[in-house]
C-alpha cells in the first residue's frame, strides 16, 4: 500500500491513463497484460511512458522501412509500375539523381539540367537533403541511390522519435497520447516518401516549448519549421487569436518576432547569394497545377474541364482565408477558450483540404496535431483507416495509369472514391474537434479539470476579449476548475464520445 506522502503526490498530479478512459485503448491493452499492464511492475526506468513511446516509434518506423524493401531491392530501378504495385514509392532516391545530388551540384546555387532549373524545396529541407548526400557512400549509381534513401531514412527516423517524444511530453499528464503518433499506420507508411518529417519534428518541438511557456523558443522553432515547409507558419494564427482572447499580446509578439528572425537567418544567405534558386520553391508552388489527392482533381476528372492554375490559386487562397476566419470567430465566441492544439489541427487541416494537392505524406503534418487535439482512439483510427485506404488507392491508381493495355490497378473512378474517403476522414476529425470546442465537456483532455495543457501562458489564463455568446454562461461552458481526478487504477464511468 502506498504511503500517505505518495498518495498525496498522486492525487496532486496523477498521470491520465487512456486504458481507464478509452474503450479502444482498454481493449488494445490486453496485448500487453491489461489496463495496468504487467510491464509496469518491472520497475525499470527505461519503461517510462516516454521511453515506451520512443521504442514504439522506432519499431513502427522500422516496419515502414521494411515495407519499402521491394522498391529498395529492385522496383525503384526497373520502370515505374513495380514501385506502384508494391506501394513503396519514394521521392528520395529519384531526386538524388533528378536534383543533381549524385553529381555534386549545390542546391539553389547550381542550375539543374532539364525542366526543373533549381531545387523546388525550402532552404532548410534543401540543407537536409544536401547533408544526406554528403553522408552517402560511393559506388554504382543504383547503390548510391539506395544508400541515399537509407541515410535519409536514418535521419528521418530521428525526426520520428523526436515527434513522438515531443507529443508525449506536451500534455504533462497525458504522456500515453504519444502512442497515437508512434502507432499510427499512416505515419509508418508515409514517413520516407519525402522529407516532411523534418518540418513536423520542428513543429512538434515548438508546440512542446509553447506548452512549457517558452514563447521565444516556440517562435524560433516555428521559424525553422517554416524554413523547411510552409505549413508551420499557420500555427501563428491560432496563437494570435488565443492571445487576443486572453490579452497576451507581449507573448504573441515574442513568438512572431522569433519566428520571423529564425526564418530570416536560414533564408537570407540563399536569398541574397542565390535569389533565383531561393525563389524556386515559391514560384513552383504558385505554378504547380492540380495534383493528386485534392477535390480539385475529382472536379476536373468528373467534368472533363481544365481549371486554370490562377483560378485554383485564387479560390484556394480565398477558401483558406475564409476557413481561418471562421476558426478565428469560433475561437472568440466559443463558450470556453479552445485549446491551442485544437486550433492548430483545424487551421492546418483547412489549408490541406482546400489545397490543389493533398499528397499522401501530408498526413504526417496532421498526425501529431490530431493526437493532441483529439486523443481518442476510436476517432483517430477511423481517420487513419481512411488515410491507409488512400495510401493504397493512389499507388494502385498510378499502377493502373502506367500498366498500358493491361489495366492493372485502380481505375479513375475508384481513385476518385479514394480521394473522397481521404477528404471525408479528415473532415470527420475536424468535425469532432469543432464539437469539442463548442461542447467542452466532450473534450477528453478537459475531463479531469485541465484547461489547456498545451497552452503554456494561456493555460488557466483569464479571458479579456469575448464575442457573442462567449460572454454569457452556456450549458456547455464547463468551468476551467479542477474536477474529479483520474486516479491510477481507479474505476471510471462510461467514456465520453
Amino acid at each position: 500500500m502506498p504511503s500517505a506522502e505518495d498518495t498525496s503526490v498522486h492525487q496532486e498530479r496523477p498521470v491520465v491513463r487512456p486504458t481507464h478512459q478509452d474503450e479502444i485503448a482498454e481493449a488494445g491493452s490486453a496485448l500487453i497484460g491489461g489496463r495496468s499492464g504487467r510491464w509496469t511492475r518491472l520497475g525499470s526506468t527505461a519503461l517510462t511512458p516516454v521511453g515506451v513511446i520512443a521504442l514504439m516509434a522506432l519499431g513502427m518506423f522500422a516496419l515502414g522501412m521494411v515495407q519499402k524493401l521491394p522498391c529498395y531491392n529492385w522496383a525503384w530501378f526497373r520502370g515505374a509500375g513495380s514501385q506502384y504495385t508494391h506501394a513503396c514509392y519514394s521521392d528520395i532516391p529519384h531526386l538524388y539523381v533528378g536534383r543533381g545530388f549524385s553529381e555534386g551540384l549545390v542546391p539553389y546555387f547550381d542550375r539543374l539540367p532539364g525542366d526543373m532549373q533549381y531545387l523546388e524545396y525550402p532552404v532548410l529541407t534543401g540543407a537536409f537533403m544536401q547533408i544526406a548526400s554528403w553522408l552517402t557512400p560511393g559506388g554504382s549509381i543504383q547503390h548510391r541511390e539506395q544508400m541515399y534513401w537509407m541515410v535519409n531514412a536514418g535521419m528521418l527516423m530521428i525526426c520520428a522519435v523526436i515527434i513522438a517524444v515531443c507529443v508525449a511530453r506536451t500534455h504533462r499528464r497525458r504522456p500515453w497520447d504519444g502512442l497515437l503518433v508512434a502507432l499510427a499506420p499512416a505515419f509508418a507508411l508515409t514517413a520516407t516518401i519525402n522529407w516532411d518529417l523534418l518540418a513536423v519534428a520542428l513543429t512538434a518541438a515548438a508546440m512542446l516549448m509553447w506548452s512549457r511557456g517558452r514563447v521565444l523558443a516556440f517562435g524560433i522553432l516555428i521559424g525553422l519549421a517554416t524554413a523547411a515547409k510552409l505549413y508551420p507558419v499557420f500555427l501563428l494564427g491560432p496563437i494570435f487569436v488565443l492571445c487576443w482572447r486572453a490579452g497576451k499580446w507581449r507573448e504573441f509578439a515574442m513568438a512572431a518576432l522569433g519566428a520571423a528572425g529564425a526564418w530570416l537567418v536560414v533564408n537570407l544567405p540563399v536569398m541574397v547569394f542565390a535569389p533565383e534558386g531561393w525563389k524556386k520553391f515559391y514560384t513552383f508552388s504558385e505554378e504547380r497545377g492540380i495534383d493528386f489527392g485534392s477535390f480539385w482533381l475529382v472536379i476536373t476528372q468528373r467534368t472533363g474541364k481544365i481549371i486554370e492554375v490562377t483560378t485554383v490559386n485564387t479560390v484556394s487562397t480565398l477558401l483558406t482565408i475564409l476557413l481561418c476566419g471562421a476558426i478565428g470567430a469560433l475561437t472568440l465566441t466559443a463558450p470556453r477558450r479552445p485549446r491551442f492544439a485544437q486550433l492548430a489541427f483545424l487551421v492546418v487541416a483547412a489549408f490541406i483540404l482546400v489545397n490543389k494537392v493533398y499528397s499522401p505524406q501530408y498526413v504526417l503534418w496532421l498526425i501529431p496535431l490530431a493526437a493532441l487535439a483529439r486523443p481518442r482512439w476510436r476517432d483517430f483510427l477511423i481517420w487513419q483507416t481512411c488515410e491507409v485506404m488512400y495510401f493504397l488507392g493512389i499507388w494502385m491508381y498510378l499502377a493502373y495509369t502506367t500498366s498500358g493495355d493491361k489495366h492493372q490497378g485502380l481505375p479513375t473512378e475508384g481513385y476518385q472514391l479514394a480521394i473522397i474517403l481521404h477528404l471525408l476522414g479528415t473532415l470527420y476529425l475536424c468535425a469532432v474537434v469543432v464539437r469539442d470546442i463548442l461542447m467542452p465537456e466532450r473534450d477528453v483532455v478537459r475531463r479531469d479539470g485541465s484547461d489547456d495543457p498545451s497552452g503554456g501562458v494561456l493555460d488557466g489564463a483569464e479571458d479579456v476579449f469575448l464575442l457573442g455568446r462567449a460572454a454569457h454562461p452556456l450549458r456547455h461552458a464547463v468551468p476551467a476548475v479542477e474536477g474529479p481526478r483520474v486516479e491510477w487504477g481507479a474505476a471510471h464511468g462510461p467514456a465520453a464520445d
